[in-house]
């Protein structure tokens, strides 16, 4: 993790976990922690097929009238990436001999450091929905890709210092309901601004190729916890004398 991460961490740690005395009334505190299912739109897969971790600490500060407009900033840990599961056509079956070059499997594994900055509108003290920016670093990832050609069966792997971009940058819609008292059940969608690689794909037979650029995709589920949000309580009935 480099120094800018560590930083951000610190700062959003601090404001978390400050005394409730002094922050209470301004500021919320909360931690999330779901999954993510993700695509990489331009890879020539298809399918919500990847799951992985989404999760991290926030903060939220309510404003305007009756404090249902707020201000979110989150620091996750979120796992992307794409999934193919074998799709090799036995040697006696091909007629074709283009289909051998079909994927005999595919795994790509993108991990970030996310920083998104989000405005809520929360109706009723029940339900918020939202909009707003992410900031994601690349920190690791592996790339698994097998197929069969004239040279065999051939497996490639890409580490860090791969073709993939260090940053991405997405727009997305978050919507969280509350199931009981602090806890809320978020539900998000994710999609990147500017592509995480361009690619260029080559037909090993006809060296026929094309360029296609690949873009994160992502829907969110998870649940969110919010340490020092006002909990109404029931009025209690009278028993009747």
């Amino acid at each position: 993790m480099n120094r800018k991460s560590l930083i951000v961490i610190l700062i959003l740690s601090s404001v978390v976990f400050t005394p409730r005395n002094l922050s209470a009334q301004r500021i919320l505190g909360a931690v999330s922690a779901g999954i993510n299912l993700t695509q990489v739109d331009g890879d020539e897969k298809y399918g919500f097929r990847h799951v992985g971790f989404n999760g991290g600490p926030s903060v939220i500060i309510p404003f305007g009238k009756n404090k249902k407009w707020s201000v979110t900033m989150e620091l996750l840990f979120s796992q992307y990436g794409s999934y193919q599961r074998s799709e090799y056509a036995p040697s006696d079956s091909i007629q074709d001999s283009t289909q051998l070059g079909f994927y005999d499997g595919y795994k790509l594994h993108l991990n970030y450091v996310q920083v998104p900055v989000m405005v809520h509108f929360t109706d009723k003290k029940v339900i918020a929905g939202g909009v707003g920016f992410l900031y994601g670093q690349l920190v690791g990832v592996k790339e698994w890709e097998d197929y069969n050609d004239e040279r065999g069966f051939v497996r490639t792997e890409t580490n860090l210092q791969g073709p993939y971009s260090m940053a991405d940058f997405q727009v997305l819609a978050d919507v969280r309901i509350k199931l009981w008292q602090r806890l809320w059940v978020d539900v998000r969608y994710a999609y990147s601004i500017l592509p995480i690689r361009t690619r260029v794909y080559v037909n090993p037979f006809t060296q026929e190729t094309w360029t296609r650029q690949q873009y994160n995709n992502v829907i969110t589920l998870r649940l969110t916890y919010i340490f020092n949000q006002p909990v109404e309580k029931k009025a209690k009935k009278k028993k009747e004398g």
